[in-house]
């Protein structure tokens, strides 16, 4: 890939992914305009700054970010020159489609376009979009905070062209991001899709009294969270069957597996059970934006330090 192919990023809402891309694009040396309808969008780029800079692994100072980030309210300002659009609105498909329209017509005719989604598929996004335009259009989603965490789940629709997928996975990783084409389109991608089937048994696990929301927490920390931190779980398992690898656990261990899964909860999310979540939750962890705003920053230094760990472990090995 030429680094020079990749001067200037539209972001294309302005939420906290759209922040967040905005300033790793930045901190990457590049040009960004930022656009999002909201009234209050200079003030909010003001004030996020300070943390995001804080929380990039190469450092940097809000001031520094600011310097390349100029908010363009007029859309089509926005994308007119840009090599990529990192699209983070609403995640409405129809949205999407008139959204992806509106770019297509003032956006250079090679600008990658890249949605943010975290489930929407490429293919519905380009369902009624000329093939040129179609041949453009990927999904790149990040996992929250995308200035931290490493994956972008690079998704290519059914007309998105090849040249165009890999030239997206290469910007990704030179990005300093760790990008991770899947092979097929489903709803929710990767990285989603197994957050939900945890995320399914640990409301059932705290519904049925097992556990509180906050010692579930604390199991996951000290024990799945901290292990899939440095190996997966198909690595896990062949790692603890031994020198007979995932064959052996599977032959040990398979029928026990089998007979928990045919047990896992599926709680409803009815307003009873909402509540007993959320009330348990917020007595853990507090409410309101000054309890959100120290957590956040306390999470994101937490995990920038845990990345840089394995980073450089990964680099002694």
């Amino acid at each position: 890939m030429n680094e020079s192919r990749y001067d200037t990023a539209a972001v294309v809402g302005a939420g906290t992914i759209g922040l967040a891309w905005a300033a790793l694009f930045s901190a990457r040396g590049m040009r960004v305009r930022l656009n999002d309808p909201r009234a209050d969008l200079e003030r909010s780029l003001r004030e996020a700054m300070p943390a995001l800079a804080e929380s990039l692994p190469e450092g940097g100072t809000a001031d520094d970010l600011l310097s390349r980030i100029e908010v363009t309210p007029e859309l089509s300002e926005a994308v007119r020159d840009a090599d990529l659009v990192q699209e983070n609105g609403p995640e409405r498909v129809e949205f999407k489609r008139r959204l992806f329209a509106e770019i297509a017509r003032a956006a250079p005719r090679d600008a990658v376009l890249a949605t943010s989604s975290s489930g929407i598929v490429a293919s519905d996004i380009a369902a009624e979009l000329s093939d040129d335009v179609a041949a453009r259009l990927l999904v790149a989603h990040p996992f929250n905070p995308p200035q931290v965490v490493p994956l972008v789940e690079i998704v290519p629709g059914r007309r998105t062209s090849e040249r165009v997928t890999t030239d997206a996975l290469e910007f990704y990783r030179r990005l300093g991001k760790t990008p991770v084409r899947l092979h097929a389109e489903t709803s929710g991608f990767v990285a989603n899709r197994l957050q939900s089937a945890v995320m399914q048994e640990s409301i059932s696990l705290v519904l049925r009294g097992v556990v509180s929301a906050e010692e579930l927490d604390t199991v996951m920390k000290s024990s799945l969270g901290n292990r899939w931190a440095t190996v997966g779980p198909f690595e896990s398992f062949h790692l603890g069957g031994g020198p007979g690898g995932i064959r052996h656990m599977i032959e040990h261990l398979g029928h026990g597996m089998a007979q928990r899964w045919s047990d896992l909860g599926r709680p409803a999310l009815s307003s009873d059970n909402i509540e007993v979540i959320a009330e348990q939750t917020e007595h853990a962890y507090g409410t309101g934006a000054e309890s959100y705003r120290a957590r956040s920053e306390a999470r994101d230094r937490k995990q920038l330090a845990l990345t840089e760990a394995i980073r450089h472990a990964a680099d002694r090995s």
